[in-house]
């Protein structure tokens, strides 16, 4: 076995996602007989016609150019190795037509006989190793470019040990991505709830180790039957058997919602990944305005949208629906951006706006206005004359700011917070050099994200929300999110966070967003 950064007994992961031929079952022996067959008498005819002799097909081909691919690119991959280009045809084309889709369909004919003669072999390691997994309750996934692995499954008596399962028919209904793109185990992701680098992906296929790597997953095996362990550990593979038989599967512990950020991997290295998700689906994206679009700066009227950025959220938004989604008055955070189009929910989601009308203030948040104006009052006179400390009301909270303020007096502006919040029935926060206090009420960022899918009718399953925020408060959108759609943390520091990426600053969020709406322009 070859050692990588974790095992799979070492970590909290939640979920196992199982290539089929080479993993599962011995399959990828009869794969590649039928290619070999294919190409041959294909390649024999071609040179009969056109007089130029064509190099047989090769056990290196099938590995270097059509293992762990969808069908049909399986066929163009090896025929451009071989500088032979056809016309691409149509799915339903009849396995005698010379297109890519016909000779396809003839491997295709070819891997059908050869199942029916030689039935189903199956890796009894493999299987042990799954019915293991089930056994301690963590969930599986069948992730295959195989539109066979239904009746593969059927003749080896094995459907019920996947929770899930994404094969070659599902990717062409959805229209995903074949492998090296991780689209579809993205996709299993999803379905089984898990996130990406809670996961783990086991391949036999170069291909599947990059789709696997390119996906963010936080374990990507190999299974090296052919010989081809340094290939896999290039491609990403933090762990190379022979057998999964080498893999001592001790009881896995619980995986938490929460971990640091320093173990977060970084969106920018996995926006390919993201974006893949993202552009197969509609996105939905939710967006915190301090720390996140403009750098914290030690008065709130100084944080500045820059005309960059404000362009690429122009352009965001002509793609699909943007929410900002901030701590400030609705009306301030939306004169601050200064743009049409954009949904704004101000005041952490009590008072939202948006395009067509679209209006809501929490129907309860309006009686505690008068508790806010006491306590306003109160602060004043309790911390008002404190150097450096900034009282800023706004319509559903008070946010006390003490970035300016000497070390010596932040306990007595914490306790003066705190008293205030008590004696008047609020609720008090916590942000970067900030306490805030709110209506007490089972209301956060979390369930007006929820509240903004269900009011723009985005709460189907081919909907990917997005939320990018920097702040304590925007815990409740990652863990809201969480299982349905992806959360990044914007931050340097090592702390909790239900975020499944992070990214550093506001720069690489501009990086970031810039990316995702150049791909969203891309599909059209």
């Amino acid at each position: 076995m070859s050692p990588g950064p974790a095992d799979p007994h070492e970590e909290g992961y939640a979920a196992f996602l199982f290539d089929l031929d080479g993993v599962v079952t011995n399959t990828a022996q009869l794969h590649a007989a039928a290619w070999k067959q294919l190409f041959d008498v294909y390649l024999a005819q071609r040179t009969n016609r056109r007089g130029k002799p064509y190099r047989a097909f090769e056990e290196e081909d099938y590995r270097r150019f059509i293992d762990g691919m969808p069908r049909y690119e399986g066929v163009r991959s090896f025929l451009k190795s071989r500088k032979i280009s056809l016309p691409y045809g149509d799915p339903a084309d009849p396995p005698d037509r010379e297109t890519i889709c016909g000779l396809g369909n003839r491997k295709n004919r070819f891997f059908q006989e050869q199942l029916a003669d030689s039935g189903v072999e199956v890796f009894e390691t493999s299987v042990a190793f799954i019915r293991e997994l089930r056994r301690q309750g963590v969930k599986t996934a069948l992730v295959s470019s195989s539109k066979n692995a239904s009746a593969v499954l059927d003749a080896a008596g094995l459907k019920r040990i996947f929770d899930v399962r994404v094969d070659g028919l599902e990717a062409e209904r959805l229209s995903l991505l074949g492998k090296p793109r991780p689209d579809t185990f993205l996709e299993a992701a999803r379905r089984l709830e898990t996130r990406p680098q809670h996961s783990v992906v086991i391949e036999d296929a170069i291909a599947g180790v990059a789709a696997g790597r390119a996906g963010g997953f936080g374990l990507v095996i190999g299974i090296d039957r052919t010989g081809v362990a340094a290939a896999m550990k290039a491609k990403g593979a933090d762990i190379v058997v022979e057998d999964l038989a080498e893999l001592e599967l001790r009881p896995i512990p619980p995986i938490q919602n929460h971990q640091t950020a320093d173990l977060l991997p970084d969106a920018l290295s996995c926006t390919a990944g993201i974006c893949a998700l993202i552009s197969r689906k509609r996105p939905a994206v939710f967006l915190d305005y301090d720390g996140t679009l403009t750098p914290i700066v030690a008065r709130p009227e100084l944080a500045i949208l820059s005309a960059d950025m404000r362009g690429i959220l122009a352009d965001l938004v002509s793609h699909c629906h943007v929410a900002i989604v901030s701590g400030r008055d609705r009306a301030d955070v939306a004169r601050l951006v200064g743009l049409d189009g954009l949904v704004y929910a101000g005041s952490h989601g009590f008072d939202i706006s948006g395009p067509d009308g679209l209006h809501e203030e929490h129907e309860g948040a309006s009686a505690f206005l008068s508790a806010l104006d006491r306590a306003e009052a109160l602060l004043r006179s309790e911390i008002g004359e404190i150097e450096g400390v900034l009282l800023e009301r706004k319509k559903f909270a008070i946010a006390v700011h003490y970035r300016l303020v000497a070390r010596r007096q932040i306990t007595r502006i914490k306790r003066a917070a705190e008293t205030a919040a008590e004696r008047h029935g609020l609720r008090q926060t916590t942000g970067k050099k900030v306490f805030e206090l709110r209506p007490d009420m089972a209301w956060d960022k979390g369930k007006a994200v929820l509240w903004l899918l269900s009011a723009l009718d985005l709460e189907s399953e081919d909907v990917v929300p997005l939320y990018i925020g920097d702040d304590d408060t925007d815990e409740d959108a990652f863990a809201t999110l969480s299982g349905r759609g992806i959360g990044i943390l914007v931050t340097n520091a090592a702390r909790h966070t239900s975020a499944q990426y992070k990214l550093s600053d506001t720069q690489a969020v501009e990086q970031f967003l810039g990316s995702l709406s150049q791909k969203l322009a891309r599909r059209g």
